[in-house]
């Protein structure tokens, strides 16, 4: 439902080109806090722009970019996201060199630290949402952006340039996500992507997981790190278990 409402007020807001969070409220008949994230939703893949008071259309955006899969899971369980991102902001510190992956959950991090107050920050990811938000950060932070193959399923840079790219900097903190987190394992249903990420995590001097509970409990075709390998995970709910 949330993402049929999504793609109705884009719909809307092409067609009046502008208008106020009130008219937005009245007319799809949802909360104040509703709309509104809805609209950091909308807003973090340029397809509005935010103004004092309600948003305007932009036309530059083809709004059937966000029929894709990637977008669909940007808005799937997007608040449990948001709030486990939160807990990860906390321990990013001055002076960090940070991994952040091609997940969803990963990029609400990403937007997160839009807001953040560091004066020098290192972002190292292989996702391209991630590098394309790169310029709402502040100018002293430094970005690298992994070369390699891209995946338009994951919207990510995979392969071995972006391995071989990995074995020449150093991580004092990575940031991943994961298809399923049981008892013992994280786990993907993408192979390359599970290459990728071990070799984050092997190179990274801490290592954290940031997953929405809805994905607790469940199961991908191979193998990230075993639960007992990460520093903390992060989550909206405290996990179950060991």
């Amino acid at each position: 439902m949330d993402n049929i409402r999504i793609r109705r007020i884009l719909a809307f807001v092409k067609e009046r080109k502008s208008c106020s969070m009130q008219e937005l409220m009245e007319k799809f008949g949802v909360s104040s806090a509703t709309i509104h994230r809805d609209i950091v939703a909308l807003a973090a893949r340029d397809a509005i722009e935010r103004v004092r008071g309600g948003v305007v259309y932009r036309e530059v955006v083809d709004p059937g970019d966000l029929a894709s899969a990637y977008q669909d899971r940007v808005i799937a369980n997007r608040a449990e996201k948001i709030a486990a991102a939160k807990k990860a902001l906390d321990i990013i510190e001055e002076g960090d060199i940070i991994f952040l992956d091609s997940s969803t959950t990963t990029y609400e991090l990403a937007l997160l630290l839009t807001r953040c107050e560091l004066d020098h920050l290192t972002i190292i990811t292989n996702s391209v949402p991630v590098m394309h938000i790169f310029r709402k950060y502040p100018a002293r932070w430094s970005m690298i952006g992994l070369g390699g193959n891209y995946d338009p399923q994951l919207n990510s840079i995979l392969g071995v340039s972006a391995h071989e790219q990995l074995s020449r900097y150093n991580i004092t903190k990575a940031f991943i996500s994961a298809f399923g987190l049981d008892s013992k394992t994280a786990t993907t249903n993408h192979e390359h992507q599970a290459e990728i990420l071990r070799k984050v995590l092997d190179a990274a001097d801490k290592r954290y997981l940031i997953i929405d509970h809805t994905k607790i409990g469940r199961k991908g075709l191979y193998r990230i790190a075993a639960r007992g390998g990460f520093d903390a995970i992060m989550t909206d709910q405290a996990p179950k278990g060991k």
